[in-house]
């Protein structure tokens, strides 16, 4: 059985914040139509490189969904997509606040003919505010949420996120969380609501850590001045020979034998200092891992407590025993037309699966509205009227 096979989802997202949250619900059985625009659908299909046709981006976030093609600003389309929204459980949308209600089919109108319908809007900055209509994309996002400045140090620029964090933590991850929690509400009152998630917040409640330190001194932290973006000796990235090491041997057990193993026992007191002693402690690490290459450092370090990983490309990564074990990796074949990550979340009862490839632009145009009652007729009707692709 699958857990969602009885949610239906109508997702009108684009790029990467709304597809990967609904993604996360396809692979768990929902029915996930994703309701493009007439003009060519969802620009992350044609980003290259390309693999069968489709961006290979493209693939592992609309794995499991079906494509309507429908134009919203047709009055035809709108109807036909409000008559989808009778038989739905859940709208994810991703516009600019207000974009929704100008097409007719906001909250108050999806309201109307579903009661207990629950629409999530993803936005950067939320549904209010002084900067509901400003535009953005995730690096803005983090800047205005302080977390760019974290990381690095004082002397450098802040360094560019390896992740979309705001896109796929504070948007995505927080989106699939409120939908669960709103349709868990509306199992139990018969009432739909409308789910506010802005990614900018999403990252605020991210930094909560580091924002007590400011609530209860007055003083942010300094770019890499936390304890965990590399103040101390014992958590931070080494230079080895050909790569880096990640050591994060907060515990004093860790770094106690992490020092012992490399030939420095005298800093078995160290891990956990800062100034120019703490200096003193990262060079004299530094030099150290330095001599060897990252392989030989694995080694090594085999065997030993020391909470120390090399850190790795995103190649090197599905060549991991740890995450091919975990099956992190799906491989091309079984309808699959490429390689693609696998399923983050596991449950023992009722486990989230691949059942078809990344739909086809208005691939499933005519089946989704035939199971909404449209018959062929009027079906010709509204191709003919430009309302559907």
């Amino acid at each position: 059985m699958l857990a969602l096979d009885d949610v239906r989802v109508l997702d009108l997202t684009r790029l990467l914040p709304g597809p990967f949250c609904t993604v996360l619900l396809a692979d768990f059985g929902a029915d996930v139509i994703k309701v493009e625009d007439t003009a060519g659908g969802d620009y992350m299909r044609w980003m290259p490189p390309l693999v069968d046709e489709y961006s290979a981006m493209f693939h592992p976030l609309n794995r499991n969904k079906r494509s309507l093609a429908v134009d919203l600003k047709n009055p035809l389309g709108r109807e036909a997509f409000l008559r989808l929204a009778t038989t739905a459980d859940v709208v994810v949308e991703s516009f600019r606040p207000g974009v929704m209600d100008r097409l007719g089919i906001g909250f108050a109108a999806l309201r109307e003919v579903n009661p207990r319908l629950v629409l999530c809007s993803i936005s950067g900055y939320g549904q209010d505010g002084p900067f509901r209509d400003r535009a953005g994309h995730d690096l803005n996002y983090a800047a205005v949420a302080g977390v760019l400045l974290l990381g690095g140090s004082a002397e450098s620029a802040p360094p560019m996120p390896g992740l979309q964090v705001g896109d796929l933590g504070g948007g995505a991850m927080d989106a699939a969380l409120a939908i669960m929690i709103a349709l868990h509400h509306a199992a139990r009152t018969g009432q739909g609501q409308h789910c506010d998630v802005s990614m900018v917040d999403g990252l605020i409640s991210w930094a909560g850590v580091h924002a007590s330190q400011l609530f209860a001194t007055g003083e942010p932290p300094e770019p890499g001045g936390g304890m965990l973006t590399g103040r101390y000796p014992c958590y931070r990235i080494y230079p080895c020979a050909d790569g880096h090491l990640s050591v994060g041997a907060l515990e004093p057990k860790f770094w106690r034998e992490l020092v012992e193993v490399i030939g420095l026992p005298e800093l078995a007191g160290n891990g956990l200092v800062d100034g120019e002693e703490g200096r003193r402690t990262v060079a004299a690490v530094e030099a150290v891992l330095r001599t060897r290459t990252r392989a030989e450092w694995e080694q090594a370090l085999a065997g030993h407590d020391v909470c120390v990983e090399p850190v790795l490309d995103i190649g090197e990564t599905f060549e991991h025993p740890q995450p091919r074990s975990r099956g992190m990796r799906l491989d091309a074949g079984d309808g699959r037309p490429t390689a693609q990550t696998g399923f983050p979340i596991r449950l023992m009862g009722s486990p989230a699966g691949y059942r078809r490839p990344a739909p086809r632009y208005g691939e499933h145009t005519d089946e989704v509205l035939t199971e909404a009652g449209y018959g062929s007729e009027q079906l010709a009707v509204l191709r003919t009227a430009g309302a559907i692709a």
